[in-house]
């Protein structure tokens, strides 16, 4: 296999892993407003995910500098095409990372308040946006052949992208939900609970949407049409999601957030395998696409960081695991008694 194939299987593979360890933390924030009734709950709900957001983020990183480095043509179009949706994900993240830790600094109700409102539209957005970015890549940019987007941020809100934000939106919803029932208990668990079971026919319709529309206003089945063994990805969003409610009525509720992260992951695999070998279609002319053989640095360059990347990412990986093992106990309200909770 070609290094410039391997670069970007891992890209695919990088996303795939952002979209699931932030998409919870996102569910979270904005399921906040609905779940949690009372300031030790909404306290709950944030510490629930605070030893992980920030590393959870580091993956997004991860994405975005592989794409820099791997293929800096596709970097440079992308963010200059996607400039306005990239910048509004980016103050997202600021001002949610800014609202974990400056709600607790004013004992105000009022001021709670504003950083809670702030912290529910700034998960919301991120997740929104990803979807309207990811499903418009799936589709093709309309990027003329010296890579500039012939249109504007509204030129994006078409009805396949707006499926997209909205399937992201319902896919983090979900893995939120089910995160909480893992990691609160009581009426948090309860309510946590009752929102995954409520959510899953609401996904089950927009995932369906999608897929229809994919092959109406998309190309992504033209490489499963040509190796059909491709359909088998197709499986993993599936399985997922029809698992997910079959392990939420069993109440084995660790398994139905483990089938919702594998549904998170189908989703993106089928994407990304389906434009292959293009990082940033054109929906202009197929020509002027970012792909792997315009796009990519050199082999010395993707062989040195082939070599980096198998050394130091087991490493994080290994890291984040012993993060999620000391921190996979419930949290309760005595967890709140401790100087550095939220």
């Amino acid at each position: 296999m070609e290094l410039g194939t391997i670069w970007f299987l891992l890209w695919g593979v990088l996303w795939a892993v952002y979209f699931i360890l932030d998409g919870f933390d996102l569910g979270v924030g904005m399921l906040a407003p609905a779940i949690a009734a009372t300031d030790n709950e909404k306290r709950i709900l944030y510490n629930s995910v605070g030893p992980f957001w920030d590393g959870n983020e580091v993956w997004l990183i991860t994405a975005g500098g592989v794409t820099f480095a791997a293929f800096p043509g596709t970097y440079a179009v992308m963010f200059s095409a996607l400039y306005t949706p990239l910048m509004l994900l980016l103050f997202s993240l600021i001002f949610r990372g800014i609202s974990f830790e400056f709600r607790a600094k004013v004992e105000s109700a009022g001021s709670k308040k504003i950083w809670d409102v702030i912290h529910a539209v700034s998960s919301f957005l991120p997740a929104l946006l990803l979807g309207v970015a990811f499903a418009n890549i799936f589709k093709g940019v309309p990027i003329d052949q010296n890579g500039i987007l012939q249109g504007n941020l509204f030129t994006l809100l078409n009805p396949y992208g707006l499926c997209g934000g909205v399937l992201f939106v319902c896919a983090f919803l979900m893995h939120g939900a089910l995160f909480l029932s893992c990691k609160t208990e009581g009426v948090l668990h309860d309510r946590a609970l009752k929102v995954a079971e409520k959510l899953w026919p609401a996904l089950l319709l927009v995932a369906v949407v999608f897929l229809v529309l994919s092959a109406v206003y998309t190309k992504l089945f033209a490489n499963y049409l040509a190796n059909p063994l491709l359909f088998v990805v197709l499986l993993l969003p599936v399985g997922g999601l029809l698992m997910q409610r079959v392990y939420i009525g069993q109440r084995r509720l660790g398994l139905a957030w483990t089938a919702s992260a594998v549904t998170i992951v189908g989703v993106a695999l089928f994407g990304v395998l389906g434009i292959f070998p293009a990082l940033l279609p054109s929906s202009l002319n197929p020509a002027w696409s970012m792909t792997i053989q315009n796009s990519s640095s050199s082999p010395l360059t993707l062989k040195i960081m082939l070599i980096v990347a198998l050394t130091f990412v087991p490493i994080v990986i290994l890291y984040q695991a012993w993060v999620y093992k000391t921190f996979s106990h419930k949290v309760t309200e005595k967890e709140l008694d401790y100087d550095e909770a939220y």
